[in-house]
C-alpha cells in the first residue's frame, strides 16, 4: 500500500523530468497557437480582399515563423515535444475561413485573430507572472510585446472593416 502511494506521488514527477520542463504546457499551447497564425496568415495574404488584412496575414506569417523557430530551439533544448501541427480548432476555423470570400472572409479573419492575440496576451502573461522555466517566462516576456502590437494592430483593422464585436 505505501509502494503504490509512494509511486503516486513521484508520477508527477516522473512525467516532468521527461518533458524536461514545467511549464512544458506553456510551450505546447504556444506552439500550436504559432502554426495555427501562419497557416491562416498565408490564408489571408493570398484571400483577404482588404489590402490592409493582406498585409496583416502576411505579418502574421512572418513574425509567427520567426518566434515559431525560435520556440522549437528552446523547447528541443528542454527536451520539450511540440506538437506537428496547429490543431484540431485551428483547422476547423481554416476550413470556416476558406469557405468564406470578400468582405466576409476579411471580417471572419481579423475578429478571428482578435480572439487569438487576446488569448495569446493572456497565455503569456500567466507564463510570466507563474510559470516555473525561466527560459519560457523569459520567451514569453520577448514575444508579448509582439502579440500585443499585433492585437493593436488587428483591433485597428476590425475599427476600418466596421467591425464592432470586439470591444
Amino acid at each position: 500500500m505505501k509502494a503504490l502511494f509512494l509511486s503516486a506521488l513521484l508520477i508527477p514527477y516522473l512525467v516532468l523530468a521527461a518533458s524536461g520542463s514545467p511549464d512544458s504546457s506553456f510551450y505546447k499551447a504556444l506552439a500550436q497557437g504559432g502554426m495555427g497564425e501562419v497557416d491562416l496568415g498565408k490564408l489571408a495574404s493570398t484571400k483577404a480582399a482588404d489590402p490592409s488584412v493582406k498585409d496583416f496575414g502576411a505579418m502574421m506569417v512572418k513574425d509567427h515563423s520567426a518566434a515559431n523557430q525560435e520556440l522549437k530551439s528552446l523547447a528541443a533544448s528542454k527536451s520539450v515535444p511540440l506538437p506537428h501541427g496547429p490543431g484540431v480548432a485551428a483547422h476547423a476555423k481554416k476550413a470556416e475561413l476558406e469557405a468564406l470570400s470578400g468582405s466576409a472572409f476579411d471580417k471572419s479573419y481579423v475578429a478571428n485573430q482578435i480572439k487569438a492575440h487576446q488569448s495569446t496576451v493572456t497565455l503569456l502573461q500567466k507564463e510570466i507572472s507563474s510559470g516555473k522555466d525561466s527560459d519560457a517566462k523569459a520567451f514569453a516576456q520577448k514575444v508579448l510585446p509582439i502579440v500585443q502590437s499585433h492585437l493593436s494592430a488587428a483591433e485597428k483593422i476590425a475599427d476600418s472593416l466596421g467591425i464592432k464585436s470586439h470591444q
